[in-house]
């Protein structure tokens, strides 16, 4: 698949157990290393070819427009009021102007991860496809994003599969394809329009994937990446970082 031009970043959320650092800004921007979760996604998309970004903002979206007012590449701004109260399928869906009937990157605002990720995801890409950027692992528990497979083939996503028949977890990157992006929105709008915006955007992934949508799974597991919620997330990741693991030079 050829260069992928738009990303959506979501950035909404209080990253409540991360106070105090996160009193005065969201998650995304923590630093970690010398940069910040959200500067460090932003460097690793435009030297991966991406031209513009669409960031789902709510908490502090200030500190996130201050943070990114020298961004090389042009960033539409999408904000959820009821980011206190909604989960990020409700953030997702109010990029869908923005977006249209374009392939994106989709990241959570709180994942470090290897460029080559995105490598990954491009390669098994297509127009009518969503690839999830996956992990294989055996110690899953109930809070991991599930995943369950037949081949690369995406069956089922979830917190609710049995960890034991899971193939691993999904990392929080995907990349949708031109054709997925007005089906995915129209979930997500049909999902917002029935109240239930408790939804994670993966349920309505689910939804479509039930619906005989192409999912596929790009193992990732080589590859350094983590996700930070907590103090303790943030030091293992401050030493991922350190080590240089994130690096494919390194």
């Amino acid at each position: 698949m050829s260069a992928v031009e738009v990303a959506v970043l979501l950035v909404a959320g209080v990253g409540q157990r991360l106070r105090p650092l996160t009193d005065d800004r969201p998650k995304a921007l923590v630093d970690v290393g010398g940069e910040t979760i959200l500067a460090r996604a932003v460097r690793l998309l435009v030297a991966s070819g991406v031209r513009e970004l669409v960031v789902a903002t709510g908490y502090r979206e200030d500190a996130v427009r201050g943070a990114l007012a020298g961004c090389p590449v042009p960033v539409r701004y999408c904000p959820n009021p009821a980011y206190d109260r909604t989960q990020n399928s409700v953030s997702l869906l109010l990029c869908r102007e923005a977006v249209g009937s374009r392939a994106f990157y989709k990241l959570d605002g709180d994942v470090l991860f290897d460029p080559r990720v995105l490598d990954r995801l491009r390669a098994a890409g297509g127009p009518a496809r969503l690839v999830a950027a996956v992990e294989r692992r055996d110690d899953l528990g109930d809070e991991e994003m599930k995943v369950l497979v037949d081949g690369d083939r995406i069956t089922a996503f979830g917190k609710h599969l049995d960890p034991r028949a899971s193939f691993g977890e999904s990392i929080g990157i995907e990349l949708v394809g031109a054709e997925v992006a007005p089906r995915l929105f129209a979930g997500l709008e049909a999902a917002g329009a029935a109240g239930e915006t408790s939804l994670y955007y993966e349920d309505v992934y689910a939804r479509m994937v039930e619906g005989g949508l192409d999912a596929r799974a790009a193992d990732v597991s080589d590859l350094a990446w983590t996700e930070i919620d907590t103090p303790d997330d943030l030091e293992r990741a401050r030493r991922l970082v350190a080590s240089g693991r994130l690096d494919p030079a390194g």
